[in-house]
This record gives structure tokens, sequence and C-alpha cells, in this order.
């Protein structure tokens, strides 16, 4: 994946991290009223999406692939940072904004969750990328459009 030739635009992507964060949370208060798998696996995959979103805002013109390398180190990392134990960390964990931020135990499965909520990130990413009208339409277009200008 290549640089982004457009910049992402902050209030879209503010909406997007606002919406996705209010789903994360939304999935665990309403954990019992939703089915297994989505109960289980949501919170995770959409704290991943959030990371990816929100390294889009503070990165706005960086390439969809470093943002989404970006995002996976930062989930692993703090899915890791799980298996170090410290009354001081643990006091953090221990708070409502610690817990959505770091978590409260490492499981392998949470890997995998993160691997698909970036590819999720990706996935909105490239949908924004290509609507009709947008100036950051894909590369391909960009080059079509430049040598209809020429012609």
């Amino acid at each position: 994946m290549s640089a982004v030739p457009w910049r992402r635009p902050p209030i879209l992507w503010i909406a997007l991290l606002a919406l996705t964060i209010a789903l994360g949370i939304g999935s665990r208060r309403f954990a019992p009223h939703l089915p297994g798998l989505v109960a289980t696996y949501a919170g995770d995959t959409l704290w991943a999406t959030a990371a990816f979103l929100g390294l889009g805002l503070l990165l706005p013109r960086a390439a969809t692939g470093r943002v989404a390398s970006l995002a996976m180190l930062l989930s692993v990392l703090v899915e890791v940072s799980q298996l170090y134990r410290a009354p001081w960390i643990d006091s953090i964990r221990r708070t409502t904004p610690g817990a959505l931020l770091l978590g409260h135990g490492f499981l392998w499965s949470d890997l995998a969750c993160y691997a698909v909520g970036v590819c999720l990130g990706v996935g909105v990413e490239v949908v924004v990328g290509v609507l009709p009208g947008r100036e950051g339409r894909s590369a391909s277009h960009q080059g079509n459009r430049t040598q209809d200008r020429r012609s």
C-alpha cells in the first residue's frame, strides 16, 4: 500500500473513532444481550479498529499500510503488557479508563481480534478513499485524471 494521496478528513475520522468507541463500550455493557461470539470478541476487535482510526487521525498523510502496522504493533504491545504484573500498573487497570486502554489479562485470541480490527479499519479507509468526488481516490484514478488533463 503506497502513501495516501489524500489527507484523512479529521472530522470524519473523529466521527468514525467516536462511533467505534461507542460500539466497543456498548459491546461490553450489553454483552448479556448479544450473541456469544459478538459479546466475546467485538470489544477487542473494535479496540484495534479504534487504534487504527486514532493513529490515522494523528498521521493524516501516512500510508494506510504504515498506519495498519503501527495499530497492530500498538495492539500487540498493549496485549503483551498484560503479562506484566506490578501494583502500580494493576492499580491503573482497575480504573475504567485503565481497563479500557490496557485491558486485564493476556489472551492469544485477542491477537486475532486485533488483526481483524485493523483489517476492518483498513476496509473503512479503502471505502472512504474511493468514494466518488473525493480528491483522495486511489492512485490509479489520480494517474488517469493526470493523463486526461494532458490530452
